[in-house]
């Protein structure tokens, strides 16, 4: 049905490899901010009136001194699966959780893989029971995997204190819009449907979702509203892609070198959005006619990100529209930050407010 993760073990050289690329990048990102700032080679990017954070900064020195570039897109769209699980878990010193669980659920265009994080205090017969999340991954509906965002699934686990269904829908090119969406609504019916099963609590029950996943995130939350279910307590949209069609200001200022550039925003669009126009609200929520009546929203952005401006409009729209939104820059980060958050304290702590506001919603 779609390409499976890689789940083959590595070997001891690559174990051993793995530990000292994230111990010596423990070491760089806890220096002090003027020995990373001499390390990365160079003055603090400022632009639009922001300051680029150290961390972030000395992650692009990394990627230069590996011969690596600032982009997603690659030769093909394997190698770009390959180059972003790589990199994505490359510093992902995950916590641990109470329990963690790989199966597969069933939907109308077959199964899917999922991976189920099970916070602490989960036992059998524990009440309350603990919220259910269902996680759409980001990778621009063209890449990732359960692997690539582990991370960030175990740290919203533990700081939300609430389960975690992260889904590994299917991926264009090979499956075009509306595959993605598709699975995402299918599998959050599922887990409405199946929350028990889980030891959750079928009645809050959220989504959420970064970049591509974020916009998946988005309308899933829209079409729930419409449709009558299922019922939705909160979304969290992380970098949300809102808008396919327009240009916002943050795409021409962000757009080249900052991990996500213009050329990889169009070359997703082209794989994933081939079968319908990108201002359908189906691909760009923000398009829609109405946002009301939609569940309460945290939504976050990076200050340098060419998604900025699209996700804090659609967070102005949800809020003109009469919805509960948090919303908040982080003016520092770059897009993809989450991935840091084995390395990067300042964006584990990010992650973890994400968790706390998630909580609060739940």
């Amino acid at each position: 049905m779609k390409q499976p993760s890689t789940d083959k073990p590595r070997s001891k050289l690559e174990q051993l490899r793995s530990r000292t690329e994230l111990a010596v990048a423990r070491s760089l990102f806890g220096l002090p901010t003027p020995w990373q700032s001499y390390i990365a080679r160079g003055p603090t990017l400022q632009l639009d009136g922001q300051h680029l954070h150290p961390d972030m900064q000395l992650l692009l020195a990394t990627m230069r001194w590996r011969g690596g570039h600032p982009s997603l897109a690659a030769e093909t769209v394997e190698l770009a699966r390959a180059n972003l699980r790589e990199a994505a878990t490359r510093f992902a010193d995950a916590p641990e959780v109470f329990a963690v669980r790989n199966f597969t659920i069933g939907t109308p265009a077959g199964r899917l893989r999922v991976r189920h994080y099970a916070p602490n205090g989960t036992r059998a017969g524990t009440q309350p029971l603990k919220p259910l999340v269902v996680f759409l991954h980001g990778g621009g509906f063209a890449l990732g995997d359960l692997d690539t965002h582990d991370l960030p699934c175990r740290l919203l686990c533990r700081s939300a204190g609430a389960h975690i269904l992260s889904v590994e829908y299917r991926l264009a090119p090979e499956h075009p819009f509306p595959a993605a969406l598709d699975d995402g609504l299918a599998a959050v019916r599922w887990a409405s449907e199946h929350a028990e099963e889980l030891g959750a609590d079928p009645t809050r029950l959220a989504v959420a979702g970064d970049s591509a996943g974020g916009a998946l995130s988005a309308v899933i939350a829209r079409q729930c509203a419409e449709q009558a279910g299922p019922a939705l307590r909160a979304q969290l949209l992380i970098y949300p892609c809102t808008d396919l069609l327009e240009e916002r200001p943050s795409r021409q200022l962000f757009g080249n070198g900052l991990l996500l550039t213009r050329t990889d925003i169009a070359w997703f669009n082209s794989m994933y959005a081939r079968n319908i126009g990108l201002g359908d609200p189906r691909v760009s929520p923000l398009r829609a006619a109405s946002l009301s009546g939609s569940c309460p929203a945290v939504v976050v952005t990076c200050g340098f990100d060419p998604l900025r401006d699209e996700g804090e409009a659609y967070a102005l729209a949800l809020r003109d529209a009469g919805n509960h939104v948090v919303s908040w820059r982080e003016p520092g980060l770059l897009h993809g930050f989450i991935h840091c958050a084995g390395v990067s304290r300042h964006c584990r702590d990010v992650v973890k407010r994400m968790g706390s506001e998630l909580a609060t919603l739940l």
